[in-house]
Parts: C-alpha cells; sequence; structure tokens
C-alpha cells in the first residue's frame, strides 16, 4: 500500500510543483484568501470529492472516504501569505505588489492536495476515512483554526497531523519533539502621550521619546530578572514610533512588540510585570498611556504517543535522511488548537536549499525552499494516515 502512495506521489512530483508556483504567484493575505479557497476547492471537485467551503471564514475540507472501515484521521495545511514585497529572481516571483508566500504555506497545500490526490485514487483499498484541511489565516491571530474547529472541521475525526517546511534544517530530516515544540505567541501595543514641544525647551514638555526609551529597556528586565532562568521566555520591541521635525519633541510614542513563552504562568507573569513597570516608569515621568495585551495562539504541544508514531513511520521513508529531535521553537503555530481537541503531533520537514546557514529566513522577501521537502512531507503524512488505521 505504501509503495503504491509513494508511486502516485512521486509521478504527480512536477505537478505538485506546478501548483505550488501557481500558488506563489498569486499569494492572499490572512482572511482574503477567496481566489487562493476556490482554487482549493475546485481541486477537489475536478476530483469529484466531497468538499466544503467558507468553513469558519475562508477554510476548506475535503473528505475521503476508504473502501473498508476505520479511524477518521484529519491532515492539515494552511494556504495564507504574508504583507511581504518578495524580492527574489525567480520565474514565479509573486505577481501581487506588496505580498508573498514567505513562509512555504503555498508548497504546504500543494503538498495536501496532490497527497489527497494521490490517495483517492487509491479510495477502494483504504480503510478509514481521511479529512484534509485547507485553512485560511494562519499568519495573523486570531487565526483560522479555532473557527474552522468551531465550525466541525474536527468532528468525528479520532488523530490529526501536521507538518511546516523548515529552511534552517537540511533536506531530508525530519523534525519532531514531545510536548511544547512551539510557543504561545501574543503581541502588546503600549500608547503614551506625553506633552510636545519646543526642543530648545524641554524643561516645558513631557517627552514621549525618552519615557518610551526607559520603557524599551525597563521592559528587558521582566526576562532577565523576573522569569526564572530555567524557564523560557522572550519580550521583543518590533516597532518605536514617534514621528517629528527634527526640533520637535514628541507629544506622543508608540511601541509595540510580541511575547513569546511556553508555560501559562509565565505568561501570566510576563503581562503582570509589563503592566507594572509601564504603570511605574509612566507614573514617574508625569505622562499618561494605554497598554494593549492582545493573547494570541497558545503553545503547539505534541501528544506523546502520537509522536512517538510518527518518528517510527518517518524514519522508514525511504527520502528521509534523518528523525531528529530538535528544541522548542519560540514562532507560534495555530495548529496548536487542534491539538487541544484531538491527539495528534505537528512536525517539521527540513528544506534549505544547500547549505541550511546560508538560507534566507521564514517571513524575508527572499525566502524560498527546496520543493523536493513537498514529496518528502507527503510521504511522510500519507504513511502515517494509512499506518495509524492499524495501530
Amino acid at each position: 500500500m505504501l509503495q503504491t502512495l509513494f508511486q502516485r506521489l512521486e509521478d504527480q512530483f512536477e505537478d505538485m510543483i506546478r501548483v505550488r508556483r501557481y500558488l506563489h504567484m498569486h499569494p492572499e493575505v490572512s482572511f482574503k484568501e477567496e481566489k487562493t479557497a476556490k482554487y482549493i476547492a475546485n481541486f477537489y471537485t475536478n476530483l469529484d470529492m466531497k468538499v466544503r467551503t467558507n468553513v469558519g471564514g475562508n477554510g476548506i475540507v475535503s473528505t475521503l472516504i476508504g473502501g473498508k472501515p476505520g479511524k477518521t484521521i484529519a491532515l492539515r495545511a494552511d494556504f495564507d501569505a504574508l504583507p511581504i514585497q518578495d524580492e527574489k529572481d525567480v520565474a514565479y516571483k509573486s505577481t501581487v505588489p506588496g505580498v508573498m508566500h514567505a513562509c512555504g504555506h503555498d508548497g504546504h497545500t500543494s503538498m495536501l492536495l496532490h497527497l489527497a490526490k494521490a490517495l483517492h485514487s487509491m479510495r477502494d483499498k483504504l480503510y478509514g476515512t481521511y479529512v484534509f484541511i485547507h485553512q485560511h489565516a494562519e499568519e495573523y491571530a486570531p487565526g483560522g483554526a479555532k473557527p474552522m474547529i468551531e465550525d466541525g472541521c474536527l468532528n468525528d475525526v479520532d488523530m490529526i497531523f501536521g507538518t511546516h517546511f523548515w529552511v534552517t534544517e537540511p533536506l531530508g530530516t525530519i523534525g519532531y519533539r514531545t510536548g511544547p515544540i512551539m510557543a504561545a505567541a501574543d503581541r502588546f501595543k503600549i500608547e503614551i502621550q506625553g506633552k510636545g514641544g519646543h526642543g530648545a525647551q524641554p524643561h516645558h514638555t513631557k517627552d514621549a521619546v525618552v519615557t518610551a526609551s526607559q520603557l524599551v529597556c525597563n521592559l528587558q528586565q521582566i526576562v532577565s530578572r523576573r522569569v526564572n532562568p530555567l524557564d523560557s521566555a522572550v519580550l521583543s520591541i518590533g516597532n518605536f514610533e514617534a514621528r517629528n521635525e527634527f526640533n520637535i519633541i514628541a507629544d506622543t510614542a508608540t511601541l509595540s512588540g510580541t511575547v513569546r513563552t511556553f508555560k501559562e504562568d509565565v505568561r501570566n507573569l510576563v503581562e503582570l510585570e509589563m503592566a507594572r513597570i509601564i504603570k511605574g516608569t509612566c507614573l514617574s515621568a508625569g505622562i499618561t498611556y494605554n497598554f494593549q495585551y492582545d493573547r494570541g495562539y497558545p503553545p503547539v504541544v505534541n501528544h506523546e504517543l502520537e509522536t512517538t508514531f510518527l518518528t517510527t513511520i518517518a524514519s522508514d521513508i525511504p527520502d528521509v535522511s534523518s528523525v531528529n529531535e530538535i528544541e522548542p521553537q519560540m514562532a507560534g503555530e495555530d495548529f496548536a488548537y487542534y491539538l487541544q481537541h484531538v491527539p495528534g503531533t505537528f512536525f517539521f520537514t527540513g528544506a534549505a536549499i544547500g547549505d541550511p546557514n546560508n538560507m534566507f529566513p521564514h517571513h524575508h522577501p527572499k525566502f524560498d525552499f527546496d520543493e523536493r521537502a513537498m514529496f518528502i512531507a507527503a510521504q511522510t503524512l500519507g504513511a502515517a494516515a494509512l499506518k495509524a488505521q492499524t495501530r
């Protein structure tokens, strides 16, 4: 059965590349993926497969029922792009100004479509049911996973698997981890209201830039001096805005950034300490403020039995050269919500083009990946889905 699946995936590989490149040339950002969703739905319709559209928004779910009874296994891929200008010099460069697939979601989508096609061609011999979840809006919280779950994409599902292409790992590697593998991803915004004035008369002002600068430094004390060194946490200021002419002291300043944690108590501590430090810093300067803390995705926590099962499966895939336990990643993923509802695991498929140390990272304007990773990921997910029926 597996050899038949692998052969059919190999036969489809050139088409897998073609579809991926088409999607790469026509990206759509989170929550605006209408044309991409229609493309995915049409692919399944042309296979005469059952398909649900507008699942929790722009999500697509297709279901394949095998010829024999068995478990229901879900496989998930995301399909939204990022608001980044594509700077690659390739024939399949994005045709949409300021939007590109800079994280591999185009490849995830094409990989899952062709895995579904291969399994569909074998449907009479298959045990169980296979649910192909094409999720919108992974890149931007609140994300697409939660509304898709609320709209029933996991109904009757016994197990779920997902993967992400990882360009910092060599092609042919599978990276796994039991328990937390990706972090909770929160974002915050701090608006500081001072009293502007002439740059030559600072004593008549309440300088928003100075106070905001102090906050940038003071907030770093949370991770270094409040969080247990044995726990992981990141607090990063990503944006500092206070636009003025050279001789004007800023009336307002805005800071925004992200917090990444694995443990809920650490997450609570960071938010509480942020509020305390912001209040104290602004109070000492006589400045008012507004602090907004938005909780994003929870940590991705893999289930032990399903992760162990996946590593055994991956070790037998011909094109997989190594299966490695990896360190937890501070990036976030709303695959976390699926794992809160059903057993499963999320893993990384190495996708570096050449030396991983010289790759443009995820979310970079020149991001790209080795398209052979699609074939490896499809083999691994397909083998896991089939073998799960007898597990």
